[in-house]
Formats: C-alpha cells, sequence, structure tokens
C-alpha cells in the first residue's frame, strides 16, 4: 500500500476533502477529520478514526495492518494503519467504517 493509494481511498468517500492538520495530510467529510497520514520515524502509517468496538475487531482480526493509537486518542477508536501491511480491501472497509463515524447523519 503507498501513500497515494491510502489517499485515493480516502477521497473516494462522498463528499471527502484533503486538508492538513500539524503538518500532516489529513481527510475530512464536512470538517471532521475521519483519517491522516503521518510520519512514524521513518515510515508513513495512516490513521483511521474508528468507534471502540470496531477498532477492537479490525486489531484482533489483522494485529499485524491494525494498531491503536497510543494513549487517549487510541481509547477513543483511533487507529494506526500500517501501509506495509494493510491490502486494498481491508483498508477500503476500514476507511469506509471512519467515513461513516465522521459524517453527518
Amino acid at each position: 500500500m503507498t501513500e497515494d493509494t491510502f489517499r485515493r481511498i480516502a477521497l473516494s468517500m462522498p463528499e471527502a476533502v484533503e486538508s492538513e492538520h500539524m503538518g500532516h495530510p489529513d481527510f475530512r467529510v464536512k470538517g471532521k477529520t475521519f483519517a491522516t497520514l503521518f510520519a512514524r520515524g521513518e515510515e508513513i502509517r495512516g490513521m483511521v478514526k474508528l468507534k471502540p468496538a470496531q477498532q477492537r475487531r479490525l486489531v484482533k482480526s489483522r494485529p499485524d495492518a491494525f494498531e491503536p493509537v497510543n494513549g487517549a486518542w487510541g481509547r477513543q477508536g483511533c487507529t494506526q494503519v500500517c501501509l506495509d501491511a494493510v491490502d486494498k480491501r481491508t483498508l477500503h472497509e476500514a476507511m469506509v467504517l471512519a467515513w461513516r463515524h465522521a459524517a453527518p447523519k
């Protein structure tokens, strides 16, 4: 998985736009962030904002590709995505969950 593929999947969500927060790209719907790209050392990672139960399911099923962000953000559902380990279908499914969590009802 590349940064460009992550970006394309994020921007394929309805009304998604790319913005920037604290020097890294984020992806929003109606002003609410549902995904970001960031550097973790030399590695580029993604992040999707999920509900905690969704996060637990993804981390349990694909611990190589998903892990909670450290601290309170992680306990609230922010989930790191290892781009080297995730496939397009799995990322798309996670992105849809994140987008639905952020999108207006």
